[in-house]
């Protein structure tokens, strides 16, 4: 699953032990393993290759460039949502025909980039969006190709804030409004649509949903198709569950039992976007326990990490695993594991059943490697973390830590 092992009750990352990590960089860290990160990409790539999908790594989970570069190296192309991931998409050496460009709101300038650049797709949410887009190449004098993004409206079964794939949802187009843009295709001179991509919600553990939207979807492009419409491009998109605590995901192995034999025979060409799957168990973050303090009601271990470097327990309520970077015998107890951040929802964990701990002690936030340091931020006038990619027992540097002239670089008194 994972190359984070304890070897003599110490935490190691590959042959690195996180001790001597914090020794030079300090905490909070994120720490990431190269052999986790390539691995979990392969996974998918060989549980599919009867497919030859286009994999587009999901930019959003974690957008660091190193990551990135391997991830491109190892024949991955990228699914972006904004410019800034765009920019870091091309500065990270990614072949701009292995980009596909997803979201609801992309400004004029975005979309300009974009076409600029000639990446691969654009996946549309909207009839104003793709209005915009066609304004926009005509503009430019280019031919611009995009994937129509349908909301299948299925139950993802996940936490409703990462489901995406209903029609209460703000994302994608159902299937009659679809079919009727299709049909409008001639007043849109400067646009071919030669795609249809779904992407129904994250943390998905069941195949079931995704076989539900991909039957629904092939059903749709076979009757458009059959009429004339040019759609050679599927978009699966993404959404494969990892293992946080006791759950049960699916393998890549599984999953594509179950998919790729109503893919086969369909003469589409396939493109998929995991994000979580491939990021999730390749990173921890580190934290160092600045107090602990006890009330009549309950205890608090107090870390130097807060929601600003992790806010999904926050922002979700999602359980991380917290260990011990060194593990010693003290004892038991149940606490609240808080950050210094001045808000009561500044918590990595609630009632957490662990080890005692005393002041100085290392823990390390596990699974943290999607949408950990990506959904950082600077609240609290804090500095975001560093970052550290590990490759069997060498460390680089991926990203410093912020300092303070960082939090006011762009600021201007007047």
């Amino acid at each position: 699953m994972h190359e984070f092992k304890f070897k003599n009750k110490r935490l190691f990352c590959e042959d690195v032990r996180i001790e001597d990590l914090v020794k030079k960089i300090n905490t909070p860290l994120y720490v990431y393993s190269y052999n986790t990160l390539v691995g979990h990409l392969l996974k998918i790539k060989n549980a599919f290759k009867q497919l030859n999908p286009l994999i587009c790594y999901s930019v959003k989970a974690n957008s660091n460039l190193s990551i990135l570069k391997v991830l491109i190296d190892k024949g991955s192309g990228l699914d972006i949502v904004s410019g800034g991931e765009l920019f870091r998409a091309l500065k990270a050496g990614c072949p701009a025909e292995k980009i596909v460009y997803a979201s609801v709101g992309k400004t004029d300038s975005e979309i300009e980039l974009a076409i600029k650049k000639k990446i691969l797709f654009f996946n549309v949410e909207s009839l104003p969006e793709l209005a915009n887009i066609n304004r926009i190449a005509r503009k430019l004098k280019k031919k611009v190709n995009v994937a129509l993004r349908i909301n299948p409206d299925v139950e993802p079964k996940t936490h409703h804030f990462i489901t995406t794939g209903k029609l209460t949802n703000k994302f994608g187009i159902d299937f009659d409004n679809a079919e009727k843009i299709i049909n409008l295709g001639s007043v849109f001179s400067n646009i071919l649509i030669k795609g249809i991509h779904i992407h129904i919600g994250s943390q998905i553990a069941q195949s079931k949903p995704f076989v539900e939207a991909i039957k629904k979807v092939l059903k749709f492009i076979k009757r458009i198709n059959s009429r004339n419409s040019e759609i050679e491009y599927l978009n699966i998109g993404g959404g494969l569950g990892i293992i946080y605590d006791n759950e049960t995901p699916q393998t890549a192995a599984d999953y594509a039992k179950k998919i790729v034999p109503l893919l086969k025979g369909s003469g589409l060409k396939i493109i998929m976007e995991p994000g979580r799957f491939i990021a999730g168990n390749s990173g921890i973050m580190i934290t160092k326990v600045l107090y602990v303090k006890k009330t009549p009601l309950k205890n608090f271990v107090i870390v130097d990490a807060g929601m600003n470097d992790l806010i999904r327990p926050a922002l979700y309520g999602a359980y991380h695993k917290i260990e011990q970077v060194h593990k010693i015998a003290k004892g038991r107890m149940k606490a609240d594991i808080v950050g210094p951040i001045c808000e009561s929802g500044d918590f990595l964990a609630k009632e957490r059943m662990m080890p005692k701990v005393k002041e100085g002690d290392l823990l390390a936030v596990m699974s943290a490697g999607a949408y950990g340091f990506s959904m950082a931020s600077n609240y609290n006038s804090r500095l975001r973390p560093a970052e550290v990619l590990v490759k069997k027992n060498k460390y680089r540097l991926i990203r410093k830590r912020d300092k303070y002239e960082d939090l006011i670089r762009q600021e201007i008194i007047c």
